[in-house]
């Protein structure tokens, strides 16, 4: 089997300039690369290893936006972050729509919160602090 590794999330936006500018301010995106294509451009941005496509869409949105994403198969339901500080993360993002939470997991792992917000977009983007893998 040969090497394969991640490589991007494409993300269709209502205003390219908006969500870049969303994942650049509270993810520490930055954009790598613009492809022109025939209606526009493709949008990379980078963030260590993660990738973002950014591509302009004037498509009605099926994402529900709500809770920690829609439940529907094939439409992705979150996006996820993690991060050592989530009050700080959520007093920088106060102006952002939150869609459940803070919630807590100690039950599960001492220290593991998560809270959900929404994207321009409405894409629900998660971001949790304390998370880590068993043993």
């Amino acid at each position: 089997m040969p090497d394969v590794r991640w490589s991007h999330v494409g993300l269709n936006c209502r205003d390219q300039a908006v969500t870049e500018a969303f994942y650049q301010r509270l993810f520490g995106f930055r954009r790598a690369r613009v492809v022109p294509v025939d209606d526009g451009e493709i949008i990379f941005l980078r963030q260590g290893d993660v990738y973002l496509e950014l591509f302009q869409s004037a498509a009605p949105s099926r994402v529900h936006g709500d809770a920690d994403g829609p439940p529907d198969p094939g439409i992705t339901r979150h996006l996820a972050f993690q991060t050592d500080d989530l009050d700080a993360f959520l007093a920088a993002a106060a102006d952002v729509p939150v869609s459940l939470g803070p919630l807590s997991f100690d039950a599960f792992i001492s220290g593991w919160r998560s809270v959900w917000l929404t994207d321009p977009d409405g894409l629900v983007v998660e971001v949790s602090e304390g998370y880590h893998d068993a043993g």
